[in-house]
């Protein structure tokens, strides 16, 4: 086979493999137009560029010899079905009205031609209205799809999220309402297609929110396990998160802009900025266990990327402290610490909830599949003070770095505001005495009792006493997590062994 470049190609990489007509556009060597008739084949492959961002490229091969292109046509489709992680049926969910109502286009001109080409077949939903997703996956036999995806913002892959999970756990017999139950992980990849208002999940876990890309990554067949915690109140399970949890100012960023949809996306700059400006704060108790399995910190330099040496190091730990000591061990009083006091911000993030407004997210060193949160107190401070911890979301400093803000990383917590009724909480007795009503920071300020809202993941909680709880490695993406840079993208290889083209 004659190709007038040099093309180095993993077949992990490889998308497809078709029998194409030959052009004489494709060449000018003159020797070949003396030829009766060129046979040739064109080789689909991830093509990698800058910010993390992969494109569909091609090469075409050709020859003289029919009987070799078609040798070389066979092997290279065997090779890739002995792929065996990638999926060849999915479950396609469809938001027609999220972010900007983009979702149904993206889907059917980027995505579905990526898709028929690798020979993937799919079944298509698009949703009607909220939970239809989910609801869905409660009734359809999901155990003949590959993968489910997901074409939406944030909101849609957490609805897909708690349907898959939800199924899981109905079809294995566990109770969701139990705090303590050991939940059965999700063996069901979720590929996220970002067409919504907020695609910090997709940035988390792929490093840039493009289509294509997340389409590539399904296909090739990459697999993230992802840490997902589970939200109680008094027994009653509320919602799962994979992001972020926070009380006090993105809670209060989150009821405001709920109010304000009609905006769009630019609701969340002015919920922002109206939240700074009113600099409230809430009183409450929080009581945490330390995650001693992990082997890193929050204040570590050690960012979560493909292949984490440190989640695969907590994983392990994890299992094995289960198989020593039970979860009896784990639920000891002794273990839980308590902070009380005021607080501007209550965030515990799975990830790091990077976006491209704050590339290294709100917590750098948070770990996808590590079994553990990262729980971030930032208390009652000046509004300058706050807006220099907001500042550093944006740049490279460490923002952590200030005696107002504590950072713990935790297996679980429990926080019960200062207003809560004496039986919002269940856990050592915390908060089972009611508090009375507080001021806010300006002294002439009327005394009204107030109380924030928890933000799980973009959606609103009902009750402001949770328990929380992360399971470790209870789902998986299509995705592979953050990939290093690399100095010169054009001469990328696997370190492993590879098959070249």
């Amino acid at each position: 086979c004659v190709h007038t470049e040099n093309c180095f190609v993993p077949i992990s990489e490889i998308i497809a493999v078709e029998e194409t007509e030959f052009s004489k556009k494709q060449h000018n060597i003159g020797r070949w137009h003396k030829m009766a008739k060129l046979h040739a084949f064109a080789v689909y492959y991830v093509k990698k560029a800058r910010n993390h961002r992969w494109r569909c490229s091609d090469v075409t091969f050709w020859c003289v010899d029919e009987h070799l292109c078609n040798q070389w046509i066979q092997a290279l489709k065997e090779l890739l079905e002995m792929q065996k992680s990638r999926p060849k049926q999915l479950l396609v969910y469809i938001n027609p009205y999220g972010g900007k109502r983009q979702g149904k286009r993206i889907y059917e001109q980027k995505v579905a031609p990526l898709f028929s080409l690798a020979s993937i077949s799919t079944d298509v939903v698009i949703t009607e209205h909220a939970n239809h997703a989910k609801d869905n996956l409660f009734e359809v036999n999901i155990y003949k799809y590959d993968g489910v995806v997901c074409v939406g913002g944030d909101g849609m892959f957490s609805e897909v999220m708690h349907g898959l999970i939800g199924r899981m756990q109905k079809d294995s017999g566990i109770d969701q309402n139990n705090p303590k139950a050991s939940l059965v992980q999700c063996n069901i990849r979720i590929g996220i297609i970002p067409a919504g208002s907020t695609d910090c999940i997709c940035y988390s876990t792929v490093g840039i929110s493009d289509p294509v890309t997340s389409a590539l990554h399904i296909i090739v067949g990459d697999c993230q396990p992802l840490d997902v915690s589970s939200v109680h109140h008094n027994n009653t399970f509320l919602k799962y998160s994979v992001s972020l949890l926070g009380y006090g100012f993105y809670g209060d960023i989150l009821k405001d802009s709920e109010k304000k949809r009609w905006m769009g996306p630019m609701r969340y700059d002015y919920s922002g900025f109206k939240t700074f400006l009113s600099h409230h704060y809430y009183e409450g108790t929080i009581a945490y266990q330390p995650a001693k399995h992990t082997h890193g910190s929050p204040r570590d330099k050690e960012s979560c990327r493909t292949g984490c040496y440190i989640c695969k190091k907590s994983e392990k730990q994890l299992a094995k402290q289960h198989k020593e000591c039970g979860l009896k061990h784990e639920e000891g009083e002794e273990e839980w610490k308590v902070i009380k006091g005021k607080f501007l911000a209550i965030n515990a993030v799975n990830m790091s909830c990077a976006c491209p407004r704050s590339p290294k997210g709100l917590s750098p060193a948070a770990h996808l599949a590590d079994g553990s949160a990262d729980l971030i107190l930032v208390r009652k401070c000046s509004r300058f003070d706050f807006l220099r911890y907001l500042v550093r979301h944006t740049n490279q400093d460490d923002q952590f770095d200030f005696p107002f803000v504590d950072v713990y990383r935790v297996k679980c917590f429990q926080f019960t505001s200062k207003l809560s009724e004496d039986n919002e909480s269940n856990v050592m007795d915390i908060g089972k005495k009611r508090f009375g009503q507080f001021c806010r920071d300006h002294p002439a300020c009327c005394c009204n009792i107030v109380n924030s809202t928890w933000n799980c993941d973009g959606e609103t909680l009902d009750s402001s006493a949770i328990e929380v709880r992360v399971h470790c490695q209870l789902m998986k993406l299509f995705a592979r997590g953050i990939e290093e840079n690399c100095k010169d993208e054009a001469a990328y290889s696997h370190s492993s062994v590879e098959q070249l083209l």
